[in-house]
């Protein structure tokens, strides 16, 4: 791949974040209005779990292929057919919604999850590059864009549900916006990152062989620790994602619009956390950011589940959100420290985030069922606590290159 080929690392970063802003926004449309989605299609508590379940169960599939697919055909491939699943997934959550078709939103919701966990691993894999060609800490700030999204997704999703807009006519809006910004990705991404070529005279690595090396990762201390942590604080924010809303308008009595405000402000507090952590990551150390990350999001969602008002749960969506924001993008940027293998060790760790999100909405759902979502939650705060306690394996590892 000869130089000229490359875009800068700036021109790459803002596509990123224009990816990210994205898929924050499609996001929140469709977590902003989950109630009217709920009562368009008549499901129970226990069944908006598994459709939410679809968005998992895609994002799984996305996540187990992505890997082997950023190695045989670069992370910009893997970007770009990721928004067209998303883009696709938005629209048919349209359709399902306006023909009361539970079943059709949670098939959409699979392909919106799809694109959200393969385009993930290759904006991750493109992010830890451009972030070793600027030698300093990006991929918090990236997932931040993402955060940002989430908060003007929700906000516009306030509106909506204020103003009685039809969800068909608001998330296919939303999925013409992201198909005219995917349009505008490809000239802007590094075209064979993460890709691997067979030096001169090797053949290329069979497909079987490239998902046994894929697997092989997960034989390594540290990739099995790191994925313990990312499934805590995963799950710290898609258990909001897929039921805040639904927290604050069942255990709270706030009107849809209202918890779409405070889903909203829960993106912001990710977004903060996101765009000021590089700060005190490059300052402190990856390890104890990541302690104090858990202990905040601890207490923030025992505020979220015992407050006896909606005021201290804003106060706990906030401190929830703030801890919760750095989770994530920190484990998958120690998971890329090493170049050689960068792909699978961030898909491998990605895995374990998305089996949180796989397992958490129906579990959730359940026992919400019977105790409250407001209780169910408290098995999010033992998970975070347990993921704190291997917070010293994002340390790089000796000899590894890393943000100066």
């Amino acid at each position: 791949m000869t130089a000229h080929l490359i875009p800068s690392a700036q021109r790459r970063r803002a596509a990123l974040f224009v990816s990210f802003f994205m898929t924050g926004v499609s996001m929140a449309t469709w977590v902003s209005r989950t109630p009217a989605i709920r009562d368009a299609t008549g499901s129970t508590t226990a069944e908006m779990g598994l459709i939410i379940a679809g968005l998992s169960a895609g994002s799984m599939a996305g996540i187990a292929l992505a890997g082997t697919l950023v190695a045989r055909r670069g992370a910009r491939f893997v970007v770009l057919w990721g928004m067209v699943a998303i883009v696709t997934g938005v629209a048919v959550v349209a359709v399902g919604t306006a023909t009361a078709q539970g079943w059709l939103v949670a098939v959409g919701l699979a392909s919106f999850g799809y694109g959200m966990g393969s385009g993930e691993i290759g904006q991750n894999v493109e992010g830890v590059d451009v972030e070793r060609a600027l030698r300093r800490t990006v991929v918090p700030s990236l997932h931040g864009s993402y955060s940002l999204g989430v908060c003007v997704g929700g906000l516009v999703g306030l509106g909506a549900s204020a103003t009685s807009v039809p969800v068909l006519g608001h998330l296919v809006a939303v999925a013409a916006l992201t198909a005219i910004a995917t349009a505008g990705l490809v000239a802007n991404l590094a075209h064979d990152v993460g890709r691997e070529h067979a030096d001169a005279g090797q053949r290329r690595r069979p497909l079987g062989e490239t998902v046994g090396a894929f697997l092989a990762v997960w034989r390594e201390r540290r990739t099995l620790a790191i994925g313990v942590i990312v499934l805590g604080m995963a799950l710290a924010e898609g258990s909001a994602n897929d039921w805040l809303p639904l927290i604050m308008v069942d255990g709270f009595d706030l009107s849809a619009a209202t918890a779409s405000l405070v889903y909203a402000f829960f993106g912001l507090s990710m977004a903060i956390g996101r765009f000021s952590g590089g700060f005190f990551l490059d300052r402190f150390g990856r390890a104890p950011v990541m302690v104090v990350s858990a202990l905040l999001a601890i207490a923030g969602i025992a505020l979220v589940a015992f407050a006896p008002s909606a005021v201290l749960g804003a106060v706990g969506v906030l401190l929830w959100g703030i801890g919760a924001s750095l989770g994530f993008p920190v484990a998958l940027s120690a998971a890329g420290d090493d170049p050689l293998n960068s792909a699978r060790r961030v898909s491998a760790v990605a895995t374990a985030g998305y089996t949180a999100f796989l397992v958490g909405p129906p579990v959730l759902g359940f026992v919400g069922e019977h105790f409250t979502l407001r209780l169910a939650i408290l098995l999010v705060m033992v998970l975070v606590a347990v993921s704190a306690c291997f917070a010293r394996a994002v340390t790089p590892p000796a000899g590894a290159v890393r943000p100066v």
